[in-house]
């Protein structure tokens, strides 16, 4: 059998030298690996769903660039759509028709936005939304939900204080408590302490931001009437809700998570497929919270090169590819949110018959083309509830799926995805990859 170092020795070599020169040796932290104690992978490129690292190995990719991969790597029309604009020019700083398009498509699609303002990255949209709703409302206070990852802006970048929907403390260095203090944590799917933290703080309360399918600690559902109850609740209190769908948005329908579970966002954050792999995002909402932002309202917020021409052809491109029937699947046309459903539904079976034939305890918990494995036999609803799943475990299986050629998250935090790319053969070949992970791991006690 070949030396699993040898495997990856030109990764070895140049995360080594990228130490030398980056922080950690990566760009952003979860590339480094220290989810699962072993070495980086670096890439050397991506097609359709395999993407290809510098030692020649090649993998069945669940990563899809966190997310925004939904139609597979270097999709020929989005590539097309790139280069096409590329040779008219990368940047103007000045407005294109392209972004109106784009604006006009976000808007067709959730029923909740009425303007869009273009941002170049979901932190941004997200940073820019607290901005806004606190110019909006004339009040401070944010609740966020434990485990929920909304960018690294300054308030968000915080853990739960000892209380129950206590003002956070800081979970970075260089965030000042006085902002931390701003942001209320209580647990994910928790209703009543939604309730209690309303009064608690009074009046104080500019806005609940939340993810409406949390994926950044896993995939986590709401519980039912859990998104609904937000909604009721800002209403009576004179505050504002806000939906990260910078994950679910264009990934779990059309509408994001707002179309599949019939509750309206105030304002929406959008991110990583509507840039069709390139950097982009957008918040949006009702026409007059966001004309509260600059030119016309005293809330500022600016970018040099937000809707950039190759970032909205890129994303005009696959959100014209998303709205589309025009996948074969069990000789019917279907559109492309019943072919995510079915390969999605299909791994995910295959996963939990593996699990249960090597006796490992594993609940999977996954809506539309987004899942989680977790191993543990209970329920999973919260971050308490991921941080006691096995994550030992986890590390185990990541490395022995990674051997047999299947990328996976690093972390035991993220999510897997699956894009329009992956073909039956790749799920078969993942679900056979699995059974021989779990029965290593069974074995390994």
């Amino acid at each position: 059998m070949m030396d699993e170092r040898s495997k990856y020795n030109k990764s070895a070599q140049a995360f080594a030298e990228a130490c030398n020169y980056v922080p950690g040796g990566v760009n952003s932290p979860v590339r480094a690996f220290g989810g699962v104690d072993i070495g980086p992978v670096f890439i050397a490129g991506a097609k359709g769903s395999k993407i290809y690292d510098i030692d020649g190995n090649e993998y069945i990719d669940y990563v899809g660039s966190w997310g925004p991969m939904i139609l597979g790597h270097a999709h020929p029309k989005v590539l097309k759509a790139i280069v096409t604009a590329s040779q008219k020019g990368t940047s103007f700083g000045a407005p294109t028709l392209a972004e109106t398009a784009l604006a006009k498509k976000i808007i067709a699609a959730f029923d909740s936005i009425e303007k869009v303002r273009l941002v170049s990255s979901g932190t941004e949209a997200v940073m820019t939304a607290i901005r806004l709703v606190r110019g909006y409302t004339k009040k401070d206070l944010i609740i966020k939900m434990a485990g929920c990852y909304h960018g690294h802006s300054d308030s968000l970048l915080v853990a739960a204080g000892s209380g129950l929907a206590e003002g956070a403390i800081a979970s970075s260095g260089g965030v000042p408590d006085s902002i931390a203090k701003l942001t209320i944590i209580i647990d994910y799917n928790d209703i009543e302490a939604v309730t209690r933290a309303f009064q608690m703080y009074k009046g104080k309360i500019a806005a609940v931001l939340v993810e409406p399918v949390a994926a950044n600690m896993g995939v986590v559902p709401p519980i039912d009437g859990y998104l609904q109850a937000m909604r009721n609740l800002c209403d009576q209190n004179d505050s504002l809700l806000i939906f990260d769908e910078v994950i679910t948005g264009f990934r779990l329908a059309l509408g994001g998570a707002q179309e599949l579970f019939g509750v309206k966002a105030d304002i929406t954050c959008l991110g990583k497929i509507i840039g069709g792999g390139l950097p982009a995002a957008a918040l949006g909402g009702r026409a007059d919270i966001m004309d509260m932002l600059a030119p016309l309202g005293p809330v500022y917020q600016a970018g040099t090169l937000s809707g950039n021409p190759l970032a909205t052809a890129a994303a005009n491109a696959t959100l014209d590819i998303l709205d589309t029937r025009c996948w074969m699947l069990d000789s019917r046309r279907v559109s492309s949110y019943e072919y995510l459903e079915s390969r999605t539904a299909l791994l995910e079976a295959g996963l939990a018959d593996a699990a249960k034939e090597a006796d490992i305890a594993v609940t999977i918990n996954r809506l539309g083309s987004i899942m989680s494995c977790f191993f543990t036999g209970k329920p999973v609803q919260n971050f308490a509830d991921v941080q006691s799943t096995d994550i030992k475990r986890f590390k185990k299986f990541f490395a022995r799926m990674l051997e047999q050629g299947i990328y996976l998250a690093p972390s035991a935090y993220e999510a897997m995805f699956v894009s329009l790319a992956h073909s039956k053969a790749d799920i078969e070949k993942t679900i056979e990859a699995a059974k021989n992970s779990f029965q290593r791991i069974k074995d390994e006690k």
